[in-house]
């Protein structure tokens, strides 16, 4: 299977911030569907973070699920080193939050402005990876990838902010449905990068789905998509001729697949710097205010701080609040 596939969401589950999905998409010479990048790239990439008492940044570069490499306590350093690593290998390292974002969901350029807390905003990157570190680790990476036929073709993101949630999900009927729905035209989107060739895509299970061949019959009414399972652990879909062949697996527990987990990791860091736009903008305006990370609880708290200011700034809950 020459293209590999990998699809992977955050913030599902938070009534703030965006619902953000991506697919990395890989091509691999000579593979086979069960190929394994981690074993092709052992000398560069790894499953695990270095542990925190390291000094020094570690040689290898952390693929996983987002929540291996990231949580408040030991911060983003990590996560985001292993996006800008991905991005270099892509096309270039980002320089800032509006670079970032025109390079995995250049879509999202016509609507960021209007959100109030994007307006005018900047903000350097890298944020707390080490830009040295990166810089050594690029031509590493890109050698280890050319040395063992292994091509990261793209990255592609999508950002689905408060509004345009709330319209799909009112549409749709519920955000399960929202989700699978926008994963698929991501998928759709990723395919185009795959052609000429048979093609293997993986994406995280979308919470207990278990049958997506409506959906994917729906999005890809030109083809006839074989059913070849569907069960808690994994739901296989396949279509089209021997030499293009195209199998898509949904699966539990992804993130062993490695462009599922950058594509896991690209996701949550997207995620964070839109949240810490929003922080940055409600926090300047509301006295002693603590920022959020947007699940539900704590996004009430936030919400009750600062009605005042969002009463005054004439902002509508509907930009802000996702309903489900």
């Amino acid at each position: 299977m020459p293209f590999l596939i990998g699809t992977d969401e955050a913030g599902y589950a938070p009534n703030l911030g965006p619902l953000v999905m991506t697919a990395s998409v890989w091509h691999v010479d000579g593979a086979t569907p069960e190929v394994d990048l981690y074993g092709r790239l052992k000398d560069v990439v790894c499953k695990a973070p270095p542990p925190r008492s390291a000094k020094r940044p570690h040689r290898r570069l952390a693929i996983a699920d987002s929540k291996v490499l990231y949580n408040t306590t030991q911060g983003i350093g990590q996560l985001e080193r292993g996006v800008l690593a991905a991005l270099a290998l892509v096309d270039h390292c980002p320089a800032d939050w509006l670079d970032v974002w025109q390079m995995v969901d250049p879509r999202s350029l016509a609507y960021l402005p209007e959100l109030p807390w994007h307006v005018g905003y900047d903000l350097r990157l890298p944020l707390a990876a080490d830009t040295d570190d990166l810089v050594r680790l690029g031509p590493r990476l890109r050698g280890a990838c050319e040395k063992n036929g292994v091509r990261l073709v793209a990255i592609k993101s999508r950002a689905v902010f408060a509004e345009e949630f709330n319209r799909s999900t009112t549409t749709l009927g519920n955000k399960a449905e929202a989700l699978s729905c926008a994963t698929l035209e991501l998928l759709d989107e990723a395919l185009a990068h795959c052609e000429g060739e048979p093609v293997l895509a993986v994406c995280d299970k979308h919470g207990g789905r278990n049958r997506y061949g409506r959906m994917l019959q729906q999005r890809f009414p030109d083809v006839l998509i074989e059913v070849h399972g569907e069960n808690g652990g994994e739901s296989v879909y396949r279509w089209g001729p021997s030499d293009t062949r195209v199998e898509v697996r949904f699966r539990a527990r992804a993130e062993s697949f490695l462009p599922v987990a950058l594509a896991s990791m690209t996701s949550k860091y997207l995620r964070e710097l839109a949240m810490r736009a929003f922080n940055d903008f409600w926090c300047g305006r509301v006295r002693d205010l603590a920022p959020t990370a947007g699940y539900p609880g704590d996004a009430r708290r936030f919400m009750n701080a600062i009605r005042e200011a969002q009463t005054e700034l004439q902002i509508a809950n509907t930009v802000i609040w996702r309903e489900r």
